[in-house]
């Protein structure tokens, strides 16, 4: 088998705002080995990085469209091309390592392929995480735990937000799957990667999520809440995923607490929790709660407002209501879309903006 094709997919993935890095060992082409035949590597790399029409991609690549289409309806249904459809039209576009073939991966990852996760990320991939210092998440807390001092925009209330989505989504959690299959998995709920609208669809349409209700969607939420997973969507105003991640597993979240990482390079807090002095009892429950050491207790919580995610973890457990959320005084918005995130990170990186493919 010839390196070639996946040398060649994984310079075309690394044009993404989250590059694709070459490594010196090359576990890069053996994860693209191990997800692509050399013929669907081949047809990958000439997608387009942004949604187009199956009529001009059979256009520009000289193909049937029946032919095309049915190759590609397959390979989304292996994770490989992000696959949907307006009014009866198909639409493709190749998809990113993250968020995109990584998280594709939940149903056929094995402890191989764990394996050879694992050894990206810690050779290469968590140097791309956060290099450009604009979050690619923003942390979405449960509204019960936020002192509502003014309106809150719709972005910043989570239960309106998903009731508001027109199809939702939930799959097992890639990152918990991954290190459970190599023996480093922990004990909080598996089933709770949530997906709205397109993205939503994509993931019913390819089996790889199954569709639920907001009132489901809602109540992960809240259980994931009471496990100790962190609320995060992509840094957007547009709501179209949420990754109750775990300090311990989540490819973002472990960049701080295993790798020193800091949170403005991976989170956009829009929250900070603050202490009741008079209300706090030092009982110490808030630092097991909070998932990044931001707090300290002496003779009362204090919360280190630099480390803080504003998940409000600690809020909800707290026994004498002591901690809330506020807005952030000095908060980053989220950006409009993904694309608009997308733009800038790619901006910053001095790397060319994406654009659909023309016919040569």
């Amino acid at each position: 088998m010839s390196d070639n094709d996946y040398q060649v997919l994984r310079d075309f993935l690394h044009q993404f705002p989250r590059g694709f890095l070459k490594t010196e060992s090359g576990v890069e082409i053996k994860i693209l080995k191990k997800l692509f035949t050399e013929e669907e590597a081949r047809l990958t790399a000439r997608l387009s990085p942004l949604p187009e029409e199956l009529e001009k991609i059979a256009d520009r690549l000289d193909r049937k469209a029946d032919d095309l289409g049915k190759q590609l309806d397959a390979m989304a249904e292996k994770g490989l091309v992000f696959r949907f459809r307006r009014q009866g039209t198909p639409f493709y576009r190749a998809a990113p390592f993250m968020i995109g073939l990584y998280e594709y991966s939940v149903k056929k990852i094995d402890k191989e392929l764990a394996a050879l996760f694992k050894e990206y990320y810690e050779a290469a991939y968590i140097k791309e995480l956060g290099n450009h210092n604009i979050p690619g998440f923003k942390v979405i807390p449960i509204e019960k735990n936020i002192d509502i001092q003014k309106v809150l925009l719709p972005y910043q209330r989570l239960e309106e937000s998903v009731r508001a989505a027109r199809k939702i989504a939930v799959a097992d959690c890639v990152c918990r799957k991954e290190s459970t299959l190599l023996g480093e998995g922990c004990d909080h709920p598996l089933e709770t990667c949530l997906s709205f609208g397109v993205a939503a669809e994509y993931y019913i349409d390819s089996g790889l999520g199954r569709e639920i209700t907001a009132d489901e969607a809602i109540k992960i939420l809240e259980e994931a809440d009471k496990s100790g997973l962190i609320h995060a969507g992509a840094n957007s105003v547009h709501l179209s995923n949420i990754c109750n991640c775990c300090p311990c597993c989540c490819a973002a979240l472990k960049a701080i607490t295993k790798w020193g990482s800091y949170r403005q390079r991976h989170f956009n807090a829009v929250f900070e929790a603050v202490v009741d002095e008079e209300e706090c009892t030092s009982c110490e429950i808030c630092l097991d709660r909070c998932p990044v050491g931001a707090i300290e207790v002496g003779e009362k919580a204090r919360v280190d407002r630099d480390k803080c995610l504003g998940c409000g973890l600690c809020a909800t457990t707290c026994p004498t209501e002591a901690i809330h959320l506020i807005l952030r005084e000095d908060r980053q918005e989220p950006f409009n879309n993904v694309g608009e995130l997308g733009g800038r990170v790619l901006e910053v990186k001095g790397k060319a903006p994406l654009m659909v493919k023309q016919k040569n």
